[in-house]
């Protein structure tokens, strides 16, 4: 019987194998090992390995429908290790054999996901809850949970590490509802970029608060010659400001101030006789420290790098996004922070047809609400201003090209999901030319989310129902993967993987089953290559119709 691994202490090591082959190991001996450490008892609970016994059938059958077996139960006696009641843990999962299988997933599906439960085991009863599988978040629910969180922190370091600990927690819940299938791959890429959103606000909050006490506001006259604050925004570019981020995602910022113009208003402080409190004292003045003040330039450029410092950086708390700055203007040797007239100068003298396609999907996520608007507005302007017909479909094209040349030298044609052959830039490219060639006549094209305005050109007639078929299926394929892909350890990886043992476990962690007929393995890739073929049909019908066939 199964039990007597854990029964039976002379079984010898043929005895073992025979009884741990059903299920999949690789490494019977490590699996053993695993075993007999999760059912070593302690003085106070010696009755451990009776309750591991009893689960243990269950437990082998869990870990052996996971996508990897031998990774499964590694981690789980991992986590078994850092719990605080083994015990408890073992009669909970004894009366919850749901929850044992899908944390088995989560512990051969992802080593990411299972880090985090093994450095916070707190956070397993919680995760595994009904309401955190079933229930979506938005940016709402963020926001509130978060402001809770700092009710009570007093210091910059504790807000920091709560940002890193906030985000550490809900990807674990992300990344658990996905893993599971509990949301679909739209809920898991609107629910990451809302978690982003709050994140990126309220680090301007932690930042813009630590240079207010040094340097006070950042001041400029209006028009009526009054002192007014001079405004401040975060734009998100790429798939953050489309709201569609995707797991391991850096996250395309870009700091706009509202004038170059004025200065901050230094800071404040109490002359040496301080009247009692609530008394008036003609003699008591208020002393502006002038040392404090600086130019406006200055302060939104120091704010603009704390900001992205706060969110790159890392503790043993981890990290919060990794933030690229390469999308403003003159990328990395520019100004790290720009004020809305310097790039309307920028876009109506520079601007180049990649910086109209990047500008599609600009949004405002932290800090002036009304300068955010403006400049969506001047960058709206910039991108549909001008006619984009032939000549911009070529230079399109040219970028591909260019693309293609870097990842064809690398051998990744066909492994790379996002900038291979009918891979997810393909998809954006055609999306984003036919938004730019029909947009500038039609206002209701101009969406930031891909899907939204996929509908919206079929809508119009300007693709086929066919074509929004196959691009609407494989851009949520392509995502699916591209999310399972960087779940496994937090990386930010396109390759499908060649190792034929990690091309199965990938697809079990995609959902796929093994069946008579054909292989998790073999079904994985006739979709891909299905969905990427099709794809890139209508990529070059769209940008090179001389090779229509």
């Amino acid at each position: 019987m199964v039990k007597d691994l854990i029964l039976a202490p002379k079984l010898n090591k043929d005895e073992v194998a025979i009884l741990l082959k059903p299920y999949g190991f690789k490494d019977v001996d490590k699996a053993d090992v695993n075993i007999q450490s999760i059912a070593q008892s302690v003085a106070d609970d010696i009755d451990i390995r009776m309750r591991f016994a009893e689960i243990l059938e269950d437990a082998l059958s869990a870990f052996s429908d996971s996508p990897c077996p031998d990774q499964a139960l590694n981690n789980f006696e991992r986590f078994c290790k850092t719990t605080l009641s083994k015990s408890s843990l073992l009669s909970f999962l004894q009366d919850a054999p749901l929850t044992l299988r899908q944390s088995a997933r989560i512990f051969g599906g992802s080593p990411f996901l299972s880090d985090i439960l093994i450095r916070n085991p707190e956070y397993f009863y919680w995760v595994f809850g009904e309401k955190q599988l079933r229930q979506s978040k938005n940016k709402a629910s963020y926001k509130k949970e978060l402001g809770q969180a700092f009710r009570l922190l007093k210091n910059k370091n504790s807000h920091l590490d709560m940002l890193r600990i906030f985000k550490r927690k809900e990807i674990l819940r992300i990344g658990v509802r996905d893993l599971l299938g509990e949301a679909t791959v739209k809920e898991t890429l609107r629910e990451l970029s809302s978690l982003s959103d709050v994140l990126i606000e309220r680090a301007l909050w932690i930042c813009e608060k630590g240079l207010r006490q040094k340097y006070g506001r950042p001041l400029i006259k209006d028009e009526t010659k009054l002192l007014t604050e001079n405004g401040f925004t975060v734009i998100a570019l790429g798939k953050l400001g489309s709201l569609e981020l995707n797991f391991s995602s850096d996250v395309d910022l870009l700091f706009v101030y509202a004038s170059r113009l004025g200065l901050t208003s230094g800071v404040t402080h109490a002359g040496n006789n301080r009247p009692a409190q609530g008394l008036p004292d003609k003699n008591f003045e208020a002393q502006k420290d002038l040392s404090g003040q600086i130019e406006n330039v200055e302060y939104f450029n120091r704010l603009s790098k704390e900001i992205a410092s706060v969110l790159n950086d890392s503790s043993e708390q981890g990290y919060v996004y990794r933030v690229d700055l390469r999308l403003r203007p003159e990328g990395d040797a520019g100004p790290i922070a720009l004020s809305l007239e310097a790039y309307r100068r920028y876009y109506d003298k520079r601007g180049e047809v990649w910086e109209r396609l990047a500008l599609l999907r600009a949004r405002a996520v932290a800090g002036d609400c009304q300068l955010g608007q403006s400049f969506l507005m001047m960058a709206s302007h910039f991108a549909y201003k001008r006619p984009f017909e032939r000549q911009g479909l070529d230079a399109v094209k040219d970028c591909k090209e260019k693309i293609d040349k870097k990842v064809s030298l690398k051998g990744e044609m066909e492994i790379n999901v996002k900038l291979g052959l009918g891979g997810i830039r393909e998809i954006e490219f055609i999306i984003q030319s036919l938004q730019l060639y029909f947009g500038r006549n039609d206002i209701s094209l101009r969406k930031i989310r891909t899907t939204d305005v996929l509908k919206r050109l079929t809508i119009k007639r300007h693709l086929s129902s066919k074509s929004e078929s196959v691009l609407y299926e494989a851009y949520l394929f392509l995502r699916d993967l591209e999310n399972k892909l960087q779940m496994v350890n937090d990386h930010q990886t396109y390759l499908l993987p060649s190792d034929p043992g990690e091309v199965r476990r990938f697809a079990l962690r995609l959902g796929y089953t093994n069946s008579e007929a054909v292989s998790a393995s073999d079904q994985l890739r006739d979709d891909y290559k299905s969905h990427t073929g099709k794809v890139h049909e209508i990529f070059l019908n769209l940008f090179y119709p001389q090779k229509k066939k």
